[in-house]
């Protein structure tokens, strides 16, 4: 019986055979619908706060308009990208991650960078950061990531052990702790940081050739970053300085922009490409995939209520458009999922009605009716079947995606790409940051991995010597850390560290 206790079962009591690894059409996916573990997992954890956000709950928002400035057209038949100077409404999001709606603009956190287009063919969302990169690669592990960033369930505080303990056992999550722990993880506002759509998508031409591509969003206005110190007052003396800085910038006349810059891939490459385009903890390095510079993006209207338009704001990486396809990537594949499945806990079935989530330049025709605020006039006595013989509205074969190859046996499979997980990160340290970026990396990652328990102290050095031995070095010493025993926990397995750090 006391066995019994420590296994590891769903909601119903069928032990689980696998918590790390979603279920797959072969090793690369895309995810089985049939993995009741996984959508069991995702859709408690999409009902676990109400009415805020699970994540992404302090936000700020404005309107503006995309503006096509190269052809693309020989990349993806997408329509609102199909002319140089043709403009599409948007209205775009920007947010914290990890905290509430209270929390502070200026806290260490990742930043959503979230825009929908208002394109004819149906509204169009691209859901990213202000980073290119993300902690874990599997959507199995999501939840359970989240869960180290919000609070302790005993004490209610934010708990440096739970958020130490979780990254130190999840290598992965390296490159993205370096991001967040240097100043790009207190972006000085919303106005002054990038947007990624850091998962890979695919597009494709009327031909139906297809290409592997990544979005940038590269701010007109500068990369500016706050010190930890500064954060530190700007929490104390001005929480919503973020928010206020976008809408004053707007109110003022002085419209933020941000180029959109695009890496694309051919199809075919990406099955011998050093590095796995799945895996949403990795870059396209630059020199191999230069970006191209495709759009604008200007934002020049404030909402005139932010309950009805920011907080009520909807979207998901599922709103696509003819001409872009989502890819077999383990973590865009659940969000595809998820999100939807979130909206409609927290602003009911029929959310897709909210003004500022309908399809402003596209008629939508379908069959769902009824449900919770029903707004409209629930397409009034139209047929709500198909296949009928009233008039109804008819599938359009030629929106369909150009679709992908799949192959292997379904299991529960750990990414296998021949590269590891310290080498991006190892790379960003070494080469991208200066001496001032790493001086503060450092006094960053001490300041507040030392509030956490020393094993766990030892096995998070070792993760980042692994990354860089003079990065793990500098951090221990930080911490009055043993080196030789960070060098050793590092020589070993991931699963040896673990026990051997074990509490």
């Amino acid at each position: 019986m006391a066995e019994d206790k420590k296994r590891l079962t769903t909601s119903f009591g069928k032990p689980v055979d696998d918590d790390l690894n979603s279920l797959t059409a072969g090793e690369r996916g895309p995810v089985l619908m049939q993995d009741i573990h996984l959508l069991d997992k995702l859709a408690h954890f999409d009902r676990e706060r109400i009415p805020e956000r699970v994540v992404h709950a302090k936000g700020a928002g404005a309107h503006g308009y995309f503006e096509v400035t190269a052809d693309v057209t020989e990349y993806t038949k997408a329509k609102f990208l199909s002319a140089v100077g043709r403009r599409t409404e948007v209205f775009v999001r920007f947010s914290t991650v990890g905290g509430e709606r209270g929390s502070a603009d200026a806290e260490r956190d990742p930043r959503g960078f979230a825009v929908k287009f208002y394109t004819e063919d149906g509204n169009y969302d691209m859901t990213g950061n202000n980073t290119p990169v993300f902690f874990i690669r599997d959507p199995l592990k999501f939840p359970d990531f989240i869960h180290t960033q919000k609070r302790n369930p005993a004490t209610n505080l934010k708990d440096p052990d739970m958020f130490w303990d979780f990254l130190s056992l999840t290598p992965e999550s390296v490159h993205q702790v370096t991001i967040l722990f240097s100043d790009r993880g207190t972006p000085k506002t919303y106005r002054h940081m990038n947007g990624y759509s850091s998962h890979t998508f695919l597009w494709y031409n009327e031909a139906g050739d297809r290409y592997w591509v990544q979005y940038h969003f590269k701010t007109e206005q500068g990369i500016q970053n706050l010190t930890a110190q500064e954060a530190e007052v700007l929490k104390g003396t001005d929480p919503d300085h973020a928010t206020r800085d976008l809408y004053q910038a707007i109110a003022r006349g002085d419209y933020p922009a941000w180029r959109l810059e695009m890496q694309i891939m051919p199809y075919e490459e990406a099955a011998t490409y050093r590095f796995d385009i799945l895996d949403i903890t990795k870059v396209w390095p630059h020199a191999d995939y230069p970006p191209i510079t495709i759009g604008r993006l200007v934002l020049d209207r404030n909402p005139e209520n932010y309950f009805a338009e920011v907080e009520q704001a909807a979207f998901s990486p599922g709103n696509l458009v003819p001409g872009i396809a989502p890819s077999p990537d383990k973590m865009l594949q659940a969000r595809l999922f998820s999100y939807h499945d979130t909206h409609r806990h927290r602003l009911g079935p029929n959310y897709h009605l909210i003004p500022v989530n309908a399809a402003k330049a596209a008629t939508v025709n379908n069959y769902q009716r009824d449900g919770a605020m029903r707004t409209d006039d629930n397409l009034g006595g139209t047929p709500n079947y198909w296949p009928n013989s009233f008039g109804g509205p008819v599938p359009d074969p030629g929106a369909a995606d150009p679709g992908l190859e799949l192959t292997g046996v379904t299991g529960r499979t750990a990414y296998s790409h021949p590269n590891d997980d310290f080498v991006q990160a190892g790379a960003l340290y070494r080469d991208v940051m200066t001496d001032y970026d790493r001086d503060h990396l450092i006094s960053n990652i001490v300041g507040h991995l030392g509030a956490a328990q020393k094993r766990i102290q030892l096995r998070q050095c070792a993760v980042f010597y692994k990354a860089d031995p003079d990065y793990g070095t500098r951090v221990a010493q930080g911490l009055g850390l043993d080196i030789a025993e960070v060098e050793r926990l590092a020589s070993m397995s991931g699963e040896d560290r673990a026990a051997a750090t074990a509490g």
